[in-house]
């Protein structure tokens, strides 16, 4: 069995009309209730310039069967529902954990 650290990355775009909805619902339910879960965020990343998503953010986990177990909860499924109402060219990616930047 694996017991590789592993880390979530979510790339995504704000819908700029629901900007101010996105912020309060990322920072008031999304993140505080993956924490909850078991996942720690450990980044997260604003595109300044470039043809990237606007932003990049990082959860991590101790092994992917943690990891696989959260993203195949209900509770995940449904914020994760509730945050694609506020972003757009959502991708959701799960690799290893390096100690560098990962995109």
């Amino acid at each position: 069995m694996n017991q590789e650290a592993v880390k979530l990355l979510l790339s995504f775009d704000p819908v700029p009309e629901l900007q101010e909805a996105y912020f309060h619902y990322v920072l008031g339910e999304f993140v505080p209730t993956l924490e909850y879960l078991g996942l720690r965020m450990c980044e997260a990343w604003h595109t300044a310039y470039g043809a990237y998503p606007l932003r990049l953010t990082g959860f991590s986990a101790p092994d992917r069967s943690t990891m696989d177990n959260i993203l195949s909860s209900e509770d995940f499924q449904q914020l994760e529902e509730k945050l694609l109402e506020y972003v757009e060219n959502y991708e959701r990616r799960v690799v290893p954990m390096r100690g560098n930047f990962q995109f």
